[in-house]
């Protein structure tokens, strides 16, 4: 597709230039027209004329691609809902028929794989309200995405002790662009705190803090933290993209970011909520 749209606009654009030289050539041989101002404007509606044919002939097949990609996610999207919601009902359904130890383990395994399947599912749809421009703002409990975030990393990492003291706290904001900016922050304070098992979690009125007892940052390494790519740790899994993500949505949605940290102290990420 793309290597015969390039194909198109060049020969569209020679043709063009072409015209326009042999155009200005007419007017000042054939026609003996010597006012400067009257060749300026034919020229410039010719170019005008020609810039909008260029860009409807480079953007409308790139436009059509787009909404037809949109619209298989979207198809996709909505056919994916059936099957999870089948796999979760009938797995609950069989927690209660079965009753030994290990056919109980097997469902919740299930279960976690089945949570994390629809955790992808609201991204997704996330992203297509995103791409689509629609309104993601929305009235929610802070606490109570907070307690599902916690429930939904107990299954991933059961080792790890996660210390609550949060406070009723409501606010209007993208509820799933916020819980991502919060797994972000819970999974680099699991992934840096490989000596530790705990991660405090405080929210106080208007402030959400999440502490973990790792390794911490110098100086130097939190003026760093938000450039894409870069990782405190080269040995550690991922693309060092997450906090950067994380300071653009907190920038466009007026939540005041800092971090608190030190070497082998562990480090503290302060969300204020304006």
């Amino acid at each position: 597709m793309f290597h015969s749209l390039r194909i198109n606009i060049f020969v569209y654009y020679f043709l063009t230039v072409a015209t326009f030289l042999g155009v200005l050539h007419f007017l000042l041989t054939t026609l003996l027209i010597q006012n400067i101002y009257l060749i300026a404007v034919v020229m410039l509606c010719f170019v005008a004329l020609s810039g909008v044919f260029i860009s409807k002939l480079a953007i409308d097949p790139l436009y059509e691609y787009v909404k037809n990609l949109q619209n298989l996610s979207k198809e996709t999207l909505h056919e994916l809902n059936l099957p999870i919601s089948t796999i979760k009902s009938n797995s609950q359904m069989l927690s209660k028929i079965l009753d030994d130890e290990r056919s109980q383990r097997r469902l919740k395994r299930i279960d976690n794989a089945c949570d994390m399947l629809k955790q992808r599912y609201d991204e997704l749809e996330y992203m297509i309200k995103m791409q689509s421009k629609q309104s993601v703002e929305e009235n929610f409990s802070l606490s109570a995405l907070i307690q599902e975030r916690v429930a939904f990393f107990k299954n991933i990492y059961p080792h790890i002790n996660f210390n609550l003291d949060i406070t009723e706290f409501e606010i209007s904001n993208d509820k799933t662009g916020l819980s991502k900016v919060i797994d972000n922050i819970i999974d680099n304070g699991v992934k840096y705190s490989q000596n530790s098992k705990k991660i405090d979690i405080r929210l106080k009125e208007s402030t959400l803090e999440i502490q973990d007892y790792g390794l911490g940052m110098d100086e130097v390494e939190l003026l760093q933290i938000f450039d894409n790519y870069y990782q405190a740790n080269n040995n550690m899994q991922g693309f060092g993209i997450g906090l950067s993500m994380v300071k653009r949505f907190c920038d466009k949605n007026n939540i005041s970011l800092n971090f608190k940290s030190s070497p082998n102290n562990g480090t503290t990420v302060i969300l204020k909520f304006k």
